[in-house]
């Protein structure tokens, strides 16, 4: 099989599902293109903060597409790439774009809240308890496997103490990414139009990565780690106008650009699938059910989307008309991202044996090599890959760390006494604190250990959000039907795959004594929480919704 069959065929197939599948769903529940949008209604200059329909899908786009769509088909490929292929394309279209509208749709309808508002309001205020300290879990887990992510792409040491000036420039690049993004949120507040702004942030962009490739800053890992999370403390309480919204914008013109790279690539080189279509049921132990379905996460569906989605991307809407595009749309172009990855592993593999390295590195290393051939220099697009994929990563860290405080808040927001304790807790610098001391615990294991506990308590969100919006539809007299089926599957998917991490967890203690009670221990509290809390927001969210 070659490469750009696969492109093509997915390409068409996401396109008709948008206009076809897409276009029915809004026409089904209704989009009022004359109401105001909480964006406008609520406008606080902080959170609420009406932008055009481009920031705000540059949002959306960069903050769910981070670093998932690359690793997770291209570790689930050990399957063979017709099984990912498969579910990339059926999960993407029918559950994940679905997930992503709904709960885009139900905040919007809601003043902008989140799916923990919608949970309370239509299943009860203990689903909702239950599920803001589930939210806030699971943004523990994604800040800590993205942390590590960024901060190796950033790394400018082998092991062996060798500079590498690739992830270097990627490193000098991004400060400068930032430093960019809040001269630019100051831009836009002054409402340029559109033509200026496209402009100045594709001329700013440029100018970050001829720079970035000048002056490489060489730092250990570990540094890169602290500042990660140093930055990640400042974006969470900084308002979304001043770093949040320009900063996304400016990595959707990365991104696309990083995709149009790899999708000429592959139209110019036109690589073979090296890798067999189907390689068994069970390899070394792991089974494709559930396991494929959690590891491809974002690539196909991710509840992380259902959080940015009603969490920050719902409170810039400024028309209606806009959450089709944004959320919908955004998800089918994640979707053609990670069939890229997957020919990307695909065309760097040998007599069906996967490439060794890092799904980053495998990604960046075949589309230089693609591109190559069209006489580009392979180290400056291997660059502007792996900035593509560690700014991407960046976007969903600072993002799901403001669902993660916002959500601690949540839990103690409406105490009744109002105790020191209480406006303690609910103060947004120890929200944040704690939330991301406990990623950087787990970040010392490292993205590898984590991203199996992460695609499961990820897909089980994405169960619990389909649920929530179901029950918002039946309320309000609109049909949920779509939603009824992809919820009852990833139910399925996702308590089994909860079930594999508790259990391989545990064996760690009682057979190979390869457990480390900062990660592992902190790992294993939370997988058996959020197994215990999908189980009860589930049974509550299916109660309400059979009444």
């Amino acid at each position: 099989m070659n490469g750009i069959f696969l492109l093509l065929i997915s390409s068409v197939l996401l396109v008709a599902a948008y206009f076809i599948y897409g276009g029915y769903l809004s026409k089904r529940w209704g989009i009022d293109k004359n109401k105001k949008t909480p964006a406008h209604e609520f406008c606080d200059g902080v959170d609420y903060v009406p932008a055009k329909r481009s920031v705000v899908f540059g949002h959306q786009f960069a903050s769910i597409a981070g670093a998932g769509p690359i690793n997770g088909p291209i570790i689930a490929a050990m399957f063979g790439w017709i099984p990912v292929l498969l579910w990339i394309l059926i999960g993407g279209i029918f559950i994940g774009a679905v997930q992503d509208f709904a709960a885009m749709y139900a905040s919007v309808k809601n003043n902008g809240r989140t799916i923990g508002y919608i949970i309370e309001k239509y299943i009860g205020k203990t689903g909702k308890k239950l599920f803001l300290v589930f939210v806030w879990l699971f943004s523990i887990l994604v800040i800590a496997a993205f942390s590590d992510i960024v901060a190796q792409t950033f790394g400018g040491f082998s092991a062996d103490g060798v500079k590498i000036k690739e992830n270097a420039a990627v490193a000098s690049t991004s400060i400068m990414f930032i430093v960019v993004a809040v001269a630019l949120g100051f831009f836009i507040r002054k409402k340029p139009n559109n033509i200026l702004q496209t402009f100045v942030a594709i001329v700013s962009l440029t100018a970050c990565v001829a720079l970035g490739l000048s002056f490489p800053v060489y730092m250990t890992q570990s540094f890169w780690l602290y500042f990660v999370f140093g930055y990640v403390f400042v974006a969470c309480i900084t308002p979304v106008w001043a770093l949040l919204q320009p900063r996304d914008y400016l990595n959707s013109f990365l991104l696309i650009a990083m995709m149009l790279c790899a999708f000429v690539g592959v139209m110019v080189n036109n690589p073979k699938m090296n890798i067999s279509p189907f390689t068994g049921f069970e390899i070394n132990g792991t089974y494709l059910f559930p396991i494929l379905f959690v590891t491809v996460a974002c690539g196909a569906v991710s509840g992380f989307h259902a959080l940015i989605a009603s969490g920050t991307a719902s409170k810039q809407i400024d028309n209606e008309r806009d959450i089709l595009p944004v959320s919908f749309g955004a998800m089918l172009i994640e979707c053609l991202l990670a069939v890229l990855a997957l020919i990307a592993v695909g065309a760097l593999s040998s007599g069906g044996k996967l490439p060794q390295q890092t799904p980053p590195v495998i990604f960046a290393s075949a589309v230089a090599g693609f591109l190559s051939s069209l006489g580009l220099a392979q180290n400056v697009v291997y660059t502007l890959i792996t900035l593509s994929i560690s700014a991407f990563a960046l976007t969903s860290l600072d993002s799901c760390a403001r669902i993660g405080r916002m959500s601690f808040q949540e839990l103690f927001a409406n105490d009744e006494k109002s105790s020191l304790y209480v406006k303690i807790l609910c103060n947004k610098y120890v929200a944040t604190s704690v939330t991301l001391v406990m990623g950087y615990l787990l970040a010392l294991r490292g993205y590898q250990d984590i991203w199996p506990l992460f695609g499961s308590a990820n897909q089980l969100l994405a169960a619990l959000a389909l649920i929530a919006c179901a029950v918002f539809l039946k309320k309000t007299k609109r049909n949920g039907f779509a939603l009824y089926i992809p919820f009852i599957f990833m139910i399925a998917v996702t308590f089994c795959a909860l079930g594999i991490s508790i259990h391989k967890l545990v064996s760690k203690i009682t057979v190979s004594h390869d457990f480390i009670v900062a990660a592992d221990g902190i790992q294993l509290v939370f997988a058996v929480l959020l197994f215990v809390l999908g189980i009860v927001v589930t049974f509550r969210g299916i109660k309400s919704l059979s009444v």
